[in-house]
């Protein structure tokens, strides 16, 4: 009789899920060249690892050495209320002392658990000064903000212009994914409803832009493309009953008391209803006479010129009036699914001569050719505090980005 070592088995088991992460292509052609898994005690961190000891100005929070702490094999990058420096915040970034250039690169990390961080894995060219081949950079693999969002982006540094105001522009390039979230929704009722009133609310805890609401009848499931921008126009006799001459639209409040509701049902999708910075936002539609209820449609966030879509909702709560009680016709919290804080995931990034690939997880997300990254850079590590990224509030304090390993692959010589 064999007798088998469960705990050996468990550890090629966990060795076996970490290497799944990686893309197929990556598993055969590349080799694993050098990696951190933090297994060791917090002083060690200092002898791969450079950190960042000073304010920050471009961010809330200044960074230091005593942020960035080892327990249990794993990194944690924490944010700290305390002012230091003369900032109100502190956190860590710290850096690789060795430089790499062209391979796949690779890190396991859970994000802080709250709006307004930016949860960064980069590489970047250090310093002032022009590299010794090709033009200062920087890669974003992720820039994470909590509690779904991967954000990748490339910097060319070099090339730097002042614009007639006065201001300073790099050319860059951003490409941004909101896992668990989207920008239009249309919702479909199985069982169709009657009611005088319907009404939307969120509890997201930043301000954020709401395009169309439209409400239909009952039409045998033929409906607009939610993000048709001729959406009230491209089904003959079909009527958005939100905007009709006898609704009553009440609200929580808009930005600056501009009284964007009236956005709403305007029928142009790039004008939107800017809700109120704090507490809950609600918007109800009630109508003199009963309706039915066949479709409900929303759009959200904004679009930039790349076609990126941002500051998507991330729970929200539709329902309509039935005797006197509110009833859900339709419900959504990503931090159900997509709390990142609570999992960990890879971010992922394949550069070669020709190409700058991003993953997730193991999946490709977007692919670039290289025009002009050829130098070689260290590996970053950040957490950091910002404004754009949600509100600013004491719950940040305490929270930590969570590094479980990065790892750098060479591919294999022909």
């Amino acid at each position: 009789m064999v007798r088998l070592n469960t705990s050996l088995i468990l550890f090629f088991l966990l060795a076996g899920m970490a290497y799944a992460q990686l893309p197929s292509h990556i598993k055969g052609s590349y080799k694993l060249i050098w990696e951190d898994n933090f297994n060791y005690t917090d002083k060690h961190l200092d002898k791969n690892w450079e950190s960042q000891n000073g304010p920050s100005g471009h961010i809330l929070c200044s960074r230091w050495r005593e942020n960035a702490v080892v327990k249990s094999g794993v990194l944690h990058l924490e944010n700290r209320k305390e002012n230091r420096a003369g900032q109100e915040w502190t956190s860590g970034s710290i850096w690789t002392k060795k430089r790499f250039k062209y391979g796949y690169f690779e890190c396991r990390y859970k994000y802080a658990g709250a709006e307004a961080t930016n949860n960064s894995f980069w590489l970047m060219t250090k310093g002032g000064g022009q590299p010794t081949k090709g033009k200062r950079f920087e890669i974003d693999i992720n820039e994470g903000h909590y509690p779904n969002e991967v954000n990748t982006n490339i910097h060319n540094w070099s090339d730097i212009t002042t614009t007639k105001d006065g201001k300073r522009k790099h050319p860059s390039s951003h490409k941004g994914f909101a896992y668990g979230t989207k920008s239009g929704y249309s919702i479909q009722l199985e069982i169709p409803v009657n009611t005088k009133k319907i009404r939307f609310q969120s509890t997201n805890n930043g301000r954020f832009h709401m395009g169309e609401f439209r409400v239909y009848g009952l039409n045998n499931g033929n409906y607009p493309d939610v993000l048709s921008i001729t959406a009230d126009r491209d089904i003959p006799n079909l009527k958005n009953l939100a905007a009709a001459e006898n609704v009553i639209i009440t609200s929580s409040g808009s930005y600056k008391n501009t009284n964007s509701e009236k956005n709403l049902i305007d029928g142009n999708p790039n004008s939107r209803w800017s809700t109120q910075d704090e507490a809950q936002k609600w918007v109800e539609f009630e109508w003199h006479n009963e309706i039915t209820v066949g479709c409900i449609q929303f759009l959200n966030g904004w679009q930039s010129a790349n076609g990126d879509w941002h500051d998507l909702i991330k729970d929200y709560k539709i329902q309509y009036l039935d005797d006197g009680e509110w009833k859900d016709i339709s419900v959504l919290n990503v931090k159900d699914s997509y709390d990142f804080a609570n999992e960990f995931h890879t971010y992922g990034l394949l550069w070669n001569e020709e190409e700058i690939v991003f993953y997730f997880d193991g999946e490709e997300i977007r692919r670039e050719k290289n025009e002009f990254c050829h130098s070689e850079t260290p590996i970053w590590l950040s957490l950091a505090i910002i404004k754009w990224a949600g509100p600013v509030k004491d719950s940040i304090d305490g929270t930590s980005m969570k590094v479980d390993y990065v790892k750098y692959y060479q591919k294999n010589k022909s």
